[in-house]
């Protein structure tokens, strides 16, 4: 048999192919409940997004809704409480980085950066999780007059950036966005 000759395909080739088919069809059929069950459930993919009114809250209100099974802080600042975050020069911040889904991930942790965003910097968005240990700090409390977490210490100013304690970074701040002046999406 030389290399240019040509043989018709047999019945032994057709028995190799029909069971490599059936093997894989077999595995898919076996690997298909172990994938399926990694799907996050209805009630997950429901809570992916959240909209909250905050048309109740007036500047020094805070509220906190949970979201993806973890509290999301919603605070209408003062215009003190803006004040004294704009003050706080970047080389007293613990961590310098914005720590905001909404922006760019090397973005420094301005108090705009930190906020809703030109127009909005009094609506401050954050996940109420300590980034030292997942606790949850307290409201307007603390060394800074933002949030304190009682466990172990940590103390964030009120653009919610860690100011004093063991937490390495500032409280995060998820993806959301202002659907009108009174309703937020989060998520």
């Amino acid at each position: 048999m030389s290399a240019t000759d040509t043989s018709e395909p047999n019945r032994r080739d057709f028995l190799y192919v029909a069971t490599g088919m059936a093997g894989a069809v077999g595995a898919a059929a076996v690997a298909w409940p172990f994938i399926d069950q990694m799907r996050p459930d209805a009630s997950t993919l429901a809570a992916s997004s959240v909209e909250v009114d905050v048309s109740s809250l007036t500047p020094g209100m805070s509220l906190t809704v949970k979201w993806r099974g973890k509290p999301v802080f919603i605070r209408n600042r003062t215009p003190e409480e803006i004040k004294a975050a704009k003050e706080v020069p970047m080389a007293d911040l613990k961590d310098p980085v914005a720590r905001n889904a909404n922006i760019s991930s090397d973005a420094q942790a301005t108090d705009i950066d930190r906020t809703a965003g030109e127009g909005k910097e009094n609506w401050l968005v954050m996940v109420g999780v300590c980034t030292h240990l997942g606790c949850v700090p307290l409201g307007q409390q603390g060394d800074f007059g933002g949030w304190f977490c009682p466990c172990h210490g940590s103390h964030y100013d009120t653009a919610g950036r860690i100011r004093k304690g063991p937490a390495p970074e500032n409280l995060h701040i998820p993806n959301f966005q202002f659907l009108s002046d009174t309703t937020i999406r989060i998520g």
